[in-house]
């Protein structure tokens, strides 16, 4: 394969093999390609795609750069692709679906082609501006790192690095093609996927990166918060999320986009009684990636994040040395709701992390003997379908490096887990309701809908958690006998 570029190494046998390997499995790359070149355009996988492909990561998301401008692009892809959008053509991008058999297999490839771009930032406006460019390295100078800065051009498949990505993979480390300040003057998210890919790809964040992140840090302050969050989560769902958040305190990008999370680096009292709490909080998170079953969940892992960060707040020295942080889980889910929705999430995410975050230390407070019926009832019913990531939550909430004391909290957590299943099985806790409905209990009392049902249905739903399922009759005399009492 032919180096479009003197001054890079040449391709190793091994890279070779990834980047044919690359176009082998994605047959889609060369049918587009000739399309694109049909009507005189030209056409190169780009970025992302060529760096996962020479990291042996490739899926089936594929990137394209063309000069061909988006009308254009458009006109080529419609007859072409299973399915077609354009909500990204301002911004110069037409995203398109195609299902290709490859080896035997049908896989469904999903396709962005972009056109040659430079965008840039004004001081005030919090959407980049595009301008289109007519070469590949005139496109290729805007991306963001060198790593996402090689291309393979199509058909003739030549491999173009004019700024030594392939020399940075290999050394896993994050440069940019021109100055640092130069890249994030023109977007400033772009300190924060810096954070993202060393969290994603494990990599090292070049010193002179580092320190522009750290000088330029206010200027992420013009991104949108939509923008911000959705990088958030691609480093909180990564597979070392430590590593990026760690990048985003040190530089003070944290500060303006998560201060919670600097500021539980809380000072230690003179007599070291507390935990460092922001470190706690990365080997909570990590403790809780360490459970997950069934692939990244955003839902714990925030929680993980968050989960102690009303502690600043409440945090008290007593008169006996000892320091005090009551209340904080309350705190916390006030200041959880509150970030999150800064941050634009989803009403039904805050919700579902808030939660978490407030019934964290519910474990605790019933204390490490044997739990009763009733509490174990109201812990599942206020848990809800959050009760499995509770669960692991709150083991992973233990990071004593006492062991003897590590091992009576998770007996005693085995201990209520087994609890919830026995009852479970017995009374269907997971759908807790009084022994009478609504309409019996207006039929009963003989009352019309209003206040007094509801009053009476909550108070039939506490003596159901308190004592269980009961017989109709026993319902019935219950309720008689609370509504003498009202009246």
């Amino acid at each position: 394969m032919p180096n479009a570029n003197e001054d890079t190494p040449a391709l190793s046998q091994v890279q070779q093999r990834a980047v044919s390997e690359l176009l082998r499995v994605a047959p889609v790359a060369d049918d587009l390609a000739r399309r694109f070149e049909e009507a005189g355009f030209s056409l190169a996988l780009v970025g992302g795609s060529v760096r996962d492909a020479l990291l042996g990561r490739l899926g089936n998301d594929l990137d394209f750069t063309t000069d061909a401008r988006p009308e254009d692009v458009l006109k080529i892809v419609r007859p072409w692709a299973d399915a077609v959008w354009d909500v990204g053509i301002a911004f110069g991008t037409v995203g398109a679906q195609k299902q290709a058999r490859v080896e035997g297999v049908e896989r469904c490839f999903q396709i962005e082609v972009t056109t040659y771009r430079s965008e840039a930032y004004d001081r005030t406006s919090r959407k980049p501006e595009v301008s289109y460019g007519d070469s590949i390295e005139q496109d290729l100078v805007r991306r963001d790192f060198t790593v996402n800065a090689m291309a393979v051009a199509l058909p003739e498949k030549d491999f173009i690095d004019p700024h030594g990505g392939l020399e940075d993979l290999a050394a896993r480390v994050l440069r940019t093609p021109g100055t640092p300040e130069e890249s994030f003057s023109d977007d400033p998210l772009r300190m924060m996927r810096a954070a993202r890919f060393a969290a994603q790809l494990d990599f090292e964040v070049a010193p002179e990166v580092v320190a522009a992140m750290t000088e330029m840090a206010e200027r992420i302050e013009i991104v949108s918060a939509e923008r911000v969050r959705d990088e958030l989560n691609k480093l909180i769902l990564s597979d070392h999320p430590r590593k990026g958040l760690t990048l985003l305190v040190d530089t003070g990008l944290a500060d303006r986009v998560l201060p919670e999370l600097p500021a539980l680096r809380l000072e230690r009292d003179e007599h070291h009684r507390h935990k460092d709490v922001y470190d706690h909080t990365l080997i909570v998170l990590e403790q809780a990636i360490a459970l997950e079953e069934n692939g990244p969940d955003l839902t714990l892992r925030l929680a993980a994040l968050l989960h102690d960060i009303g502690k600043p707040r409440t945090r008290r020295f007593e008169k006996d040395g000892r320091v005090s942080f009551h209340h904080h889980e309350v705190v916390g889910a006030k200041m959880t709701k509150k970030r999150m929705t800064a941050l634009k999430y989803s009403n039904e995410l805050v919700k579902d992390v808030s939660r978490l975050v407030e019934l964290h230390l519910r474990f605790h407070g019933y204390g490490t003997g044997e739990w009763t019926d009733s509490a174990v009832r109201r812990y599942v019913r206020d848990a809800g379908p959050l009760l499995d990531r509770l669960h692991k939550l709150t083991r992973s909430d233990c990071t004593t490096r006492n062991k003897r004391r590590a091992a009576a909290l998770s007996r005693a957590y085995d201990g209520l887990e087994e609890r919830i299943s026995q009852l479970q099985e017995q009374e269907e806790l997971d759908a807790i309701r009084p022994d009478l409905d609504g309409n019996q209990i207006m039929e009963i009392l003989g009352v019309k809908p209003g206040p007094a049902v509801g009053q009476a249905y909550k108070h039939l739903l506490e003596l159901r958690l308190e004592n269980g399922p009961m017989e109709y009759d026993a319902a019935v005399a219950a309720l008689k006998e609370w509504w003498a009492e009202q009246n």
